[in-house]
């Protein structure tokens, strides 16, 4: 069954549900898994983002949400000066991406020193996005949930500490795939929840020998 929001669409700035706010979330999803500030950006659009996104504004969206802007920001259109007003250096190119969705993003994001991550996204319309890729692991979540990522080495007991972590916080959990490189190899968890996901949870598993990475998407309130 279709929602409202199905019907109508996001309340946007742009001319495209999929390639301006889908490209605003894409944006703003990186901006939210890298966790701080982005200094530097390299961001590389596919097939039908490459083709006609200059039109629809896909290149400044993606920019936008990066800044932490939402689809409904008035500042969208400007976002490139905002860029360069808040000392963000970013670079925009068209590429071919093999098996990619058409409306397909690639993110590179830097904080000017040691952190750096890569996220690969794609819009579906109606402002809807689904990752695809983090860090060169195949994942699969939409970013409209509170999400634990959890990336760790392929070692049994990590899926009981991640599960018991957050059953101790009466945390629900609404779904969670395991997604892997290769057996014994590195793997990401990801797990979307009901409640939002606690700073201690998150310190707690940081903790653990074969957990290499710890990162928590919170929806805000009203979103």
């Amino acid at each position: 069954m279709s929602s409202i929001f199905d019907i109508l669409g996001p309340i946007m700035v742009g001319p495209s549900s999929s390639h301006t706010a889908g490209a605003v979330r894409i944006g703003y999803t990186a901006r939210q898994l890298f966790g701080e500030p982005v200094k530097k950006a390299e961001v590389y659009l596919h097939g039908s983002f490459a083709a006609t996104g200059e039109g629809h504004g896909t290149d400044k969206a993606i920019i936008a949400g990066l800044l932490g802007m939402k689809p409904d920001d008035l500042r969208i259109p400007d976002s490139f000066t905002v860029a360069e007003e808040n000392g963000m250096e970013f670079t925009i190119a068209k590429k071919e991406i093999r098996g990619a969705h058409p409306n397909t993003a690639r993110v590179i994001m830097e904080n000017g020193a040691d952190k750096k991550m890569v996220m690969q996204a794609y819009s579906i319309g109606g402002g809807r996005i689904r990752v695809s890729v983090l860090d060169g692991i195949e994942v699969d979540f939409s970013g409209e949930s509170n999400t634990l990522i959890v990336r760790n080495m392929d070692r049994p007991g990590c899926i009981t500490e991640v599960s018991a972590a957050l059953s101790r916080e009466k945390i629900n959990v609404a779904t969670m795939q395991v997604f892997r490189h290769k057996r014994g190899g590195l793997a990401v968890m990801v797990v979307e929840t009901d409640q939002s996901i606690p700073e201690n949870v998150v310190a707690e598993l940081k903790k653990k020998e074969d957990i290499l990475e710890v990162i928590s998407l919170n929806l805000e309130e009203g979103r």
